[in-house]
């Protein structure tokens, strides 16, 4: 035997208010007079808005920049951290795995650099002596110094030097060491806030598309997963081609007999990451070292980063980044002009990825637009 359950009888419905009923608030009174001092009230109070967020910005640029430089990090980081996962790996071992594999890199670079530099220096200093005495010797400095009397300058400088002038010295000496000291905090700041980043990268995304509104958000949510796989994909290529850079600039320094290679390459690795002016920097760099070695080291360094140079600008550069980020020529060299201009380095290096996503926006929602128009 089936039993039914009995049915609770329905709770009565509230009873609609009369027409003439009392509201629980009140009637909505009557809307406020569009006059002259109303218009001019609200345009001054954006203004004001306006202007104390231009002071906003202004104060808190150093950390804005520092935000963006570990967002755009994270960016070009979570590719690789996506390929981990791949592989039944979780995100959070996947982070600390890139984030170890960053940190090995960065301290073979620091233990290849600073060790040699200081040996280097001591010896230099306990040289110097001997470099001057030769020096002196020199007929083209003899001859510079019968024109134009460098070494009685150079002796008026020295006596011309007073407690003033130490202290001054001092001070420069003080604030380099403040500059140094920022830069290691700044650099704190960005690795942690890249871990962060990374770790929260999806959740991120997700609660950033979800404050769009419901009927764009799915064409929005693909044209800014479009614009995060530019960003990643740049990034690993601008990697890919320092590395070339550095491996390159190795096997020549070991073949010409240049001095601290694995320093140096590292060196022109992060230099060539720098748009436009860092592969020069780094030839320049490696240039003077092998000069030390003799002209005709020196030389054959210039002409090696030559012939690199024009490899790297027309060869690998354009095949790595038409692939990857598909951002033309001149689009490219304009943007880093303008993000130099603004941030320095920081703008130069955020300035290709930037333009490609402009790119994007304009390719897929404003010309459309004008089209359909």
């Amino acid at each position: 035997m089936k039993f039914r359950r009995k049915k609770q009888p329905a709770e009565p419905a509230s009873a609609p208010e009369a027409p003439d009923a009392e509201p629980r608030y009140g009637h909505a009174g009557a809307p406020f007079t569009r006059s002259w001092f109303h218009n001019g009230f609200f345009l001054g109070l954006g203004l004001l808005l306006a202007y104390l967020l231009y002071l906003s910005v202004q104060v808190t640029l150093s950390w804005l920049i520092i935000i963006a430089v570990a967002a755009f990090l994270a960016i070009g980081l979570n590719p690789l951290v996506v390929r981990i996962q791949r592989w039944g790996v979780p995100r959070g071992v996947a982070v600390s795995m890139v984030c170890l594999a960053a940190v090995l890199v960065l301290c073979g670079g620091f233990f290849a650099l600073v060790p040699p530099a200081i040996t280097q220096g001591a010896q230099f200093i306990k040289e110097l002596p001997d470099y001057v005495t030769n020096l002196s010797h020199q007929k083209w400095l003899i001859n510079l110094d019968k024109k134009f009397d460098l070494l009685d300058q150079l002796k008026a400088a020295a006596k011309g030097i007073d407690t003033k002038t130490v202290i001054n010295t001092a001070g420069g000496v003080a604030s380099i060491l403040g500059v140094a000291i920022g830069t290691v905090v700044d650099g704190f700041m960005i690795a942690l806030l890249t871990i962060y980043f990374l770790v929260s990268f999806n959740r991120m995304k997700d609660g950033f598309y979800k404050l769009l509104p419901a009927s764009r958000r799915e064409r929005a949510s693909k044209l800014g997963d479009e614009i995060l796989a530019k960003v990643g994909a740049y990034t690993v290529g601008a990697l890919g081609i320092a590395a070339t850079a550095g491996v390159s600039s190795f096997v020549f320094m070991i073949i010409a007999g240049i001095p601290f290679a694995i320093a140096l390459a590292f060196v022109v690795a992060i230099l060539d990451l720098i748009p436009q002016i860092g592969a020069t920097l780094g030839a320049v760099v490696v240039t003077l070292v092998g000069l030390t070695q003799g002209v005709w080291v020196g030389l054959a360094a210039a002409i090696f980063f030559i012939l690199y140079q024009q490899l790297e600008n027309w060869v690998i550069y354009p095949t790595i980044m038409r692939r990857s980020v598909k951002v033309t020529d001149l689009a490219a060299i304009l943007g880093i002009l303008v993000g130099a201009a603004l941030l320095g380095v920081v703008g130069a290096l955020l300035a290709v990825p930037t333009v490609a996503a402009i790119q994007l926006i304009v390719r897929e929602v404003y010309i459309p637009r004008q089209d359909a128009a």
